[in-house]
């Protein structure tokens, strides 16, 4: 009795230690000079993954996590459809993340335009504010691998996630200034060293593309665009440009080296594709995935990610036999416009080997090609890929009878 009582009181002895603990930490966010060295060490005050959980952004060039900026997603870890922020994959063409106070921060707007403005960020706050679902994806995603890290999903395809993201519509901002006759296009520039500068066709500007200052209900992160970012739904994402301060209304793309030479991609021959915008159908299993190990026969769930700059995915097929057969997928309800879309499927394994692949078909009837289909169609090899940007080819994993998972796209 003495010793329940006793332990009892340690208990709530030390409950009390640590709500204090977590109160003194929250005053101290909220009632003191801003010192952000004390928040991120303060796991209260910004809650922290378990010490147990090593779910992790890695480098493209190695299998440990590093600080870089070209990290990928582990998309096997991860479930449902949203990426937490902390997670977002990276695929910076810069020096160093700039260091930006918002207070500072502005967005001029000018060019062809009636009224060249420019909006603090407390101004553009007082716009209608929108909140999407909206994937992003590098246009270099998926470049088929070989060697160690070949059968990584995270390192072969992990440049992609899928967000919330609030802000206001570029289309309201440019009303304000009154776009002018003849301003066909816009060029976007960043607040960083190099100002990373991207152009995209004025119809495109007074659709649906965001200035988001916020992602997943927080202010954006610092690596992806802190304070305000464009995000361009179903366009690859070199377009929506981070740490944005200029949009200058134009009549022709800028053809800058960012979109003209670093991005572009080059037919065989060496001639340029030029523009290339929307994003393909695609899909990708995420578990079982190359990498994995299945500890023996029995019921599995296949789940994974699908997705098109389209729009809508309209259905996801699963095939167990490389290809020969598909069946339909579940498709995780609400599906998203211009958003990851998460799919399953029943498995039962008998211990033989077998190829799993998925492929997507998006509400323009456009269907997910193998990678031989998809080099048909530019007149290549399949070898093209390995190089080459924009593969949303079939991604097959072969299950050996070991129950160990490889790339088998090779």
């Amino acid at each position: 009795m003495g010793s329940h009582h006793s332990d009892r009181r340690q208990f709530l002895s030390e409950s009390a230690a640590l709500a204090g603990l977590a109160v003194g930490a929250v005053q101290s966010v909220g009632a003191q000079a801003p010192q952000p060295d004390a928040r991120l060490k303060d796991t209260l005050a910004y809650g922290q993954p378990s010490r147990f959980d090593d779910t992790v952004r890695r480098s493209l060039g190695s299998a440990t996590p590093i600080t870089d900026t070209a990290l990928t997603t582990p998309l096997q870890d991860l479930d449902g459809i949203i990426t937490p922020s902390g997670l977002h994959f990276l695929m910076d063409h810069i020096n160093g993340i700039p260091d930006i106070d918002p207070k500072e921060h502005r967005l001029l707007m000018h060019g062809m335009v009636d009224r060249p403005l420019t909006f603090t960020m407390n101004e553009i706050r007082r716009f209608p504010s929108v909140s999407k679902v909206y994937f992003l994806e590098c246009n270099a995603n998926s470049r088929p691998l070989r060697g160690p890290n070949a059968d990584s999903v995270q390192l072969v395809h992990g440049r992609t996630s899928c967000s919330e993201w609030t802000g206001v519509l570029l289309s309201v901002l440019l009303k304000e200034c009154g776009v002018q006759s003849g301003g066909n296009w816009i060029i976007a520039e960043g607040n960083e060293a190099n100002k990373y500068t991207m152009s995209i066709p004025m119809v495109k500007a007074m659709d649906d593309i965001l200035v988001a200052y916020a992602q997943n209900g927080e202010p954006i992160r610092p690596h992806n665009g802190y304070p305000l970012r464009l995000v361009v739904p179903g366009w690859e994402a070199i377009r929506s440009v981070k740490w944005l301060s200029r949009i200058a209304v134009v009549d022709q793309a800028a053809m800058s080296w960012h979109e003209a030479g670093n991005n572009a991609d080059t037919a065989p021959g060496g001639k340029a594709l030029g523009f290339r915008f929307e994003l393909g159908p695609k899909s990708i299993i995420t578990r079982p995935s190359g990498g994995q190990r299945l500890p023996g026969r029995g019921f599995y769930e296949i789940t994974g990610l699908a997705w098109t700059g389209a729009g809508l995915v309209r259905k996801v097929e699963v095939s167990v036999d490389g290809g020969r057969t598909y069946k339909d997928a579940q498709l995780q309800e609400p599906v998203h416009r211009f958003a990851h879309t998460r799919f399953r499927y029943a498995w039962e394994w008998n211990g033989e080997e077998a190829v799993l692949q998925s492929r997507c078909t998006d509400e323009k009837g456009e269907v997910q090609p193998t990678i031989a289909e998809a080099a048909k169609v530019l007149g290549v090899t399949p070898d093209y890929f390995l190089q080459a940007d924009h593969f949303n080819g079939i991604q097959p994993w072969k299950v050996n009878r070991d129950g160990s998972i490889q790339n088998a796209l090779f």
